[in-house]
């Protein structure tokens, strides 16, 4: 079975690809952020739109089992769809997400408008990373270091191609190829060290002035630990063309226990 996820109606079959690294039995935040995207654009819209924001909350750990999915437009109009999904684990809410969709409309922009120029160097000039045997996730992941390193410590820059389905029988989208991305910003910027801490992330927004183009996808990272038991890690994120959005997560800083 290589795809993270079944999906049979309102039900949802999870398969142990998910799993991330804190916890066997957790799926890596990056697979239900995809999952909430790819159900929002599912959602019919009154005129052409797209995703411009993408919020989760990781209310509970997402487990690495059957899920179910109940979505509603929180706000429909000419110009905006506001989306709200939650995903359940036995009855109980574990992730709630919010989804901004504007409506397209190409404009007469001024020439000089354009995106800000790629800063660093592009996935074929980066070091490539092997696959890591404690996140089942990153096994359908190929990534390639062009500044620091996955959980080293400080600043990175790492690009991301997701080589696996999500969704059985479905073609990925490039906004769901966005956040799955978008989802290692703690682990692309890692402030601590991942042998004697943990640093969850608890939400993920990630906001597009674009949709990305290609597979790769990279992220310029940096994060934040403030004294009392929070952090911040965000990013800019790029594809060859250059930087089109930003992601933020809120992290919750816990010291392992010997």
């Amino acid at each position: 079975m290589d795809f993270i996820y079944r999906l049979d109606g309102h039900h949802v079959i999870t398969t142990p690809h998910a799993a991330g690294p804190w916890n066997a039995t957790m799926q890596h935040g990056s697979a239900p952020s995809a999952l909430v995207t790819y159900l929002a654009e599912q959602m019919p819209t009154v005129s052409p739109m797209r995703i411009v924001r993408v919020t989760i909350d990781l209310l509970r750990p997402v487990p690495v089992a059957p899920l179910t999915f109940e979505t509603e437009i929180l706000r429909e109009g000419r110009k905006i769809q506001l989306c709200g999904i939650r995903l359940l684990a036995n009855g109980v809410v574990v992730a709630r997400a919010s989804v901004l969709k504007i409506r397209i409309e190409p404009q007469p922009l001024p020439a000089e408008i354009a995106d800000p120029p790629l800063e660093l160097p592009g996935p074929e000039q980066g070091q490539p990373l092997g696959r890591r045997a404690n996140n089942a996730f990153m096994s359908g992941l190929s990534t390639c270091v062009v500044r620091g390193g996955l959980m080293k410590s400080g600043p990175g820059a790492i690009w991301y191609r997701l080589d696996r389905a999500m969704i059985e029988g479905s073609v990925t989208s490039q906004v769901m190829r966005a956040v799955v991305a978008a989802d290692f910003s703690n682990g692309t910027s890692a402030a601590l060290s991942f042998n004697d801490w943990t640093f969850l992330n608890a939400d993920l927004t990630v906001s597009l002035s674009r949709p990305p183009v290609g597979d790769w996808i990279l992220l310029d990272s940096e994060s934040w630990i403030g004294p009392d038991g929070a952090g911040l890690a965000a990013s800019k994120l790029a594809d060859i063309n250059g930087y089109f959005g930003r992601a933020v997560q809120s992290l919750v800083i816990e010291k392992r226990q010997s």
